[in-house]
């Protein structure tokens, strides 16, 4: 030790005498880092999972798919959903459904400052009945003391009563401006008509009730169509142009109809239901594939998962795997063509799914079910159930082991603390004694120095 730094040595005694408890509480760290991780990766590939089982019966289309449409496609469009039942429809279109819309040319700034205090109401009437009150007597928001077209729809817009029914707007048109309103509400229903009576005797008044300055620009109209032939069949008369008597099927109309009728026709869509069942497939094999994955044993030098020895987890799968072979009415997966290989991944085998849909139409929704907790059914309303018991946000196994991890990070980290506490204070204390034996050495290396020079006196 004719030479040592005691810092170093100091540095290296401390960390010898904390070693074996930082040794063990890196290991302890790492693998709660990986376990908070995995429960991460778990969760998320759970609630994917779950999304897409409820997206398949979102609404009322369900798995089973039907196409529908128009021959003459320029007639409309058409949607159906599972309760459609296939088949042909004769529709006429006599008229189409049309809002109207009004406007009055020539109608002048009035000059209110001669009106008198107070409300100075205009109602608007619909067709149907409805109506709403638009003030006038704030309506000139520049206080100039003249109400403009501008204003006038603005105060219309604006109205506490009117909710989108009617809507106002200044076009202008060859240099001349004309104050235009447009109904909200489709058909004969939404005609619109102007109670002028509650604002005074003026300019404003005399133009919006003249009718040589009232414009029709679109008539309300209701549309007019037959199940049928025109005249012999059954007639429909209706505000809207989306028809909705036929059961399970949405059309709109876009065109009247010429000569014959059109012919609609609802079919099974056998495509569709195929990408639908398969979006079942691909979401089961994503989630299949995270499991695999968060459950895999180390081997050919590669560490092993993190829950490759959790029986939690393997359970989990193992349920999710048992799910995919049960019978529900006498019918499972197996007969809709979807099958596991030894992996576990799914597939599917579209002729089959289709032989099966020909003969039994409600198989589907049979096996399949819902996805509810509350209401579910067949395989979707069985996963449900497995997957809420691990992502529920109170009660579920992945809300507890979180909870499990942060506590014992949190434990970890206080004996981090503790641990650093007594490495400074190791070394603070070899530093010291270190230092304090460089300095002996130095002043014995001094003193043999001084020796060294003296020489003695010859005899």
């Amino acid at each position: 030790m004719a030479n040592f730094d005691p810092s170093t040595l100091a540095t290296q005694l401390a960390t010898a005498y904390t070693q074996q408890t930082q040794s063990l509480l890196t290991a302890q760290n790492k693998t709660s880092q990986a376990t908070s991780t995995a429960l991460s990766k778990l969760q998320s590939s759970l609630q994917g999972f779950d999304t897409a089982m409820k997206a398949l019966t979102t609404g009322k289309n369900g798995l089973a798919q039907l196409s529908a449409g128009f021959a003459n496609t320029a007639t409309g469009t058409a949607k159906a959903d599972s309760t459609a039942l296939p088949g042909s429809y004769q529709i006429f279109v006599e008229k189409l459904a049309s809002s109207h819309q009004i406007a009055f040319k020539d109608v002048p700034a009035q000059d209110v400052s001669a009106w008198p205090a107070g409300p100075l109401n205009m109602s608007v009437n619909l067709a149907n009945g409805s109506n709403f009150v638009v003030n006038l007597a704030n309506a000139d928001a520049d206080n100039d003391g003249s109400l403009s077209q501008v204003e006038l729809a603005r105060a219309i817009n604006q109205a506490s009563g009117n909710a989108g029914s009617v809507t106002a707007q200044v076009i202008t048109a060859g240099g001349q401006s004309q104050l235009s309103l447009s109904s909200g509400v489709s058909g004969e229903g939404g005609a619109i008509s102007l109670d002028t009576s509650g604002i005074p005797a003026g300019a404003l008044r005399s133009a919006l009730e003249d009718p040589a300055k009232k414009l029709q620009l679109t008539a309300a109209q209701d549309a007019v169509v037959w199940m049928g032939a025109q005249g012999s069949g059954i007639q429909i008369k209706q505000g809207s142009n989306e028809l909705t008597s036929i059961p399970g099927v949405s059309v709109t109309l876009k065109a009247l109809s010429s000569g014959a009728p059109d012919v609609l026709t609802v079919a099974k869509d056998e495509s569709a239901t195929t990408a639908k069942v398969k979006s079942f497939v691909d979401a089961y094999n994503a989630l299949e594939k995270s499991l695999s994955e968060l459950t895999a044993a180390g081997k050919d030098g590669a560490a092993s998962a993190a829950f490759a020895t959790d029986a939690g987890v393997r359970s989990l799968r193992s349920r999710l795997n048992n799910i995919l072979r049960q019978d529900f009415g006498g019918l499972a997966l197996r007969d809709l063509g979807i099958s596991a290989d030894r992996n576990g991944q799914l597939s599917l085998d579209s002729t089959k799914l289709n032989k099966t849909l020909a003969t039994k139409p409600d198989a589907l929704d049979q096996v399949f079910g819902k996805s509810s907790l509350s209401s579910g059914s067949g395989v979707l309303g069985a996963f449900s159930v497995a997957v809420d018991q691990w992502t529920n946000s109170v009660s579920g196994q992945i809300a507890q082991r979180k909870s499990s991890v942060q506590s014992q990070q949190k434990a970890i980290g206080e004996r981090q603390t503790r641990l650093d506490n007594q490495y400074e204070q190791s070394y603070q204390r070899y530093l010291k004694q270190f230092t304090a034996l460089q300095q002996v050495q130095a002043q014995m290396a001094d003193t043999t120095s001084l020796f060294s020079s003296l020489s003695l006196p010859n005899s």
